[in-house]
């Protein structure tokens, strides 16, 4: 990066290096190489690696293990710019996907992924951080759901060549990988070279932050990373595991949903941002329960493989919802502390992920429908911690428990 810049002064810049711009280049560039590695992962996973629902629970504890430790982004960004930290993170996350095949086995792949997970989760931490910085709060739920939906849009031509490449050119899994990671880590470089550095106003503090008056969004993010875990490990293993999906049948099932987010990932910003991010979350948390009720349907009452797709999109679906989590901490933080409270927040998120998989992998060998069973307990939770959550959530005034305003010495606890 050759200079920095204020983001006061960046409209003297052409649009393509300013930071939204960035930020636009970041939410397209992650999905290629994150989303091409989850939508193979399974079946490589199964048909080249042979595991079963105890392994691929394994392998996901371990690829959890980094976002557990995302509170070591703020040892980083005591030596580097959050800008920076966040770009070689990318570039991190991008040449461990394109190397991913030539590790088929246990050993390799559980190496691999740590690698790859690191560049993701600190990724994702400085992401989140420089979004909730960069973008001003009245407008943030609206560009944040553009930002999912450009995302969306880029991964669905990923998708799509998975889909062509596998069935009609007959692609491997390596080609895949590697093309997909590849230029993942070649934007990220780009990016290093030809963005300024942008400088907020406010300085972020580089030491670990815990708020007394931030608990609720620290049990929100406890519990969806738990709920999350479930869905994201075995939901695309039940169906590769027990209907025989094959790579293009179950990315085909992932490009339906990136063809349904690309439209409604920007409206659902402009309903947070109109009608407020608690009734956002209730709706979120409202839905999740009767998914995950319903997936445990599946293999109590054997309702089939079509209902099993719905239930795949819906789930995707009310995901959407969580950017209400993200502005709901930015309308309630105090500025300095969005950077340390991101990695906090990630940390916190990835407290159950790395034990959850593991066990419930071990579950999954018992009843896979109590496992989708401890998602909808959890959805439920959320959904009553979600009832705390003000109409109009400020600092001071951050759940329902807490109507009051904070004096500045408290602010500091």
């Amino acid at each position: 990066m050759a200079r920095s810049v204020s983001i006061f002064e960046v409209s003297g810049l052409p649009f393509w290096r300013r930071p939204i711009f960035l930020l636009f280049i970041m939410a397209v560039a992650m999905p290629i190489a994150f989303n091409v590695w989850s939508a193979l992962l399974n079946n490589f996973v199964v048909q080249v690696a042979d595991f079963d629902g105890s392994d691929i629970g394994l392998l996901h504890t371990v690829r959890e293990v980094p976002g557990f430790l995302a509170v070591g982004v703020i040892l980083l960004i005591m030596v580097m710019r959050e800008q920076t930290v966040g770009l070689i993170s990318l570039a991190t996350l991008g040449v461990a996907t394109a190397v991913t095949a030539y590790f088929p086995s246990m050993t390799g792949l559980l190496i691999i992924t740590l690698i790859s997970s690191f560049g993701f989760h600190y990724f994702e931490t400085i992401n989140q951080s420089l979004q909730l910085q960069w973008l001003p709060k009245e407008k943030a739920p609206q560009i944040i759901g553009w930002l999912v939906g450009a995302g969306s849009l880029v991964t669905l031509f990923a998708y799509l060549g998975i889909i062509v490449g596998w069935q009609k050119l007959g692609l491997s899994f390596n080609f895949l990988y590697l093309s997909s990671g590849g230029l993942t880590a070649l934007i990220a470089v780009l990016c290093l070279i030809f963005f300024p550095n942008f400088k907020t106003e406010t300085e972020q503090i580089t030491k670990l932050v815990l708020r007394r008056r931030y608990w609720l969004y620290y049990a929100l993010q406890f519990l969806s990373g738990a709920r999350r875990q479930i869905f994201v490990v075995f939901a695309g293993f039940m169906m590769v595991e027990k209907f025989g999906f094959e790579v293009h049948q179950l990315t085909a099932l992932f490009l339906i949903n990136l063809v349904i987010n690309i439209f409604v990932a920007p409206l659902f910003g402009h309903f947070i941002a109109y009608f407020g991010e608690r009734r956002a979350l209730l709706i979120e948390y409202s839905g999740l329960v009767c998914v995950f009720l319903a997936y445990g349907g599946i293999y109590l009452f054997d309702w089939g493989v079509i209902f099993a797709s719905i239930l795949f999109v819906l789930d995707h679906l009310f995901f959407g919802l969580r950017m209400a989590l993200k502005t709901y901490f930015q309308k309630i933080s105090a500025p300095e502390d969005i950077a340390p409270t991101a990695a906090v927040a990630f940390t916190i998120n990835h407290i159950a992920a790395v034990f959850l998989p593991v066990l419930l992998g071990l579950l999954w060998l018992v009843s896979p429908a109590f496992v989708f069973m401890a998602a909808a307990f959890l959805a439920f939770l959320s959904l009553l911690l979600a009832l705390l959550v003000p109409r109009v959530p400020i600092v001071g005034h951050e759940t329902l428990l807490m109507p009051k305003i904070y004096s500045k010495s408290e602010n500091g606890e």
